[in-house]
Formats: C-alpha cells, sequence, structure tokens
C-alpha cells in the first residue's frame, strides 16, 4: 500500500533518486541555517549602521552596506533553502 502521505511526485522514486532528494533536502537545511546566521548578523549591524548612516558624509557608509548586503543574504538563503526542502521530510 503507497504512503499517501508523500506528494504524488514522491511515491515511486528510485533509491538513487531517494539519495538525490535526501541531499537536495539536507542543502535547503544548510542554506536555511546560512539564512538565520546572515539574519543575526544583519540585525547585530543595524548598531554601527544607524550611527554610520548619522555620521558618515556622503554616501560613505560602508557598515549600512554591509548590513544591507546581510539583509539580502539573509532572504536569500532562506528562500532558496525553503525551495529546496519542500515536500515531506523523510521521518514523520
Amino acid at each position: 500500500m503507497p504512503n499517501l502521505l508523500l506528494p504524488v511526485e514522491e511515491r515511486n522514486l528510485t533509491p538513487d533518486q531517494v539519495v538525490t532528494l535526501d541531499k537536495r533536502r539536507q542543502r535547503g537545511l544548510m542554506l536555511q541555517v546560512m539564512g538565520t546566521q546572515f539574519g543575526f548578523v544583519a540585525i547585530l549591524l543595524t548598531v554601527w549602521a544607524g550611527q554610520d548612516f548619522t555620521y558618515s558624509p556622503g554616501w560613505t557608509h560602508p557598515m549600512g552596506y554591509y548590513m544591507i548586503l546581510a539583509g539580502i543574504l539573509s532572504l536569500t538563503c532562506w528562500l532558496t533553502g525553503s525551495a529546496l526542502r519542500r515536500g515531506v521530510p523523510e521521518f514523520n
């Protein structure tokens, strides 16, 4: 009897395809962890970025740019990791 908790496209996979699917989900989890770490760094950088945007003259705001870069990397890693981890995990 098939496992009805699995999506239709994952019900009849070969062992090699299951290994590939597990590796994809592991990469997705790694990207979600990296996204969380980049998010923490971006939150910590807001303190320095606020001072940098307030007191630095002109367009010279390196900490602000680092904060924006860390935020963009955080969102990108999180969205990509979530897309890779789609589906049902191997253990329910």
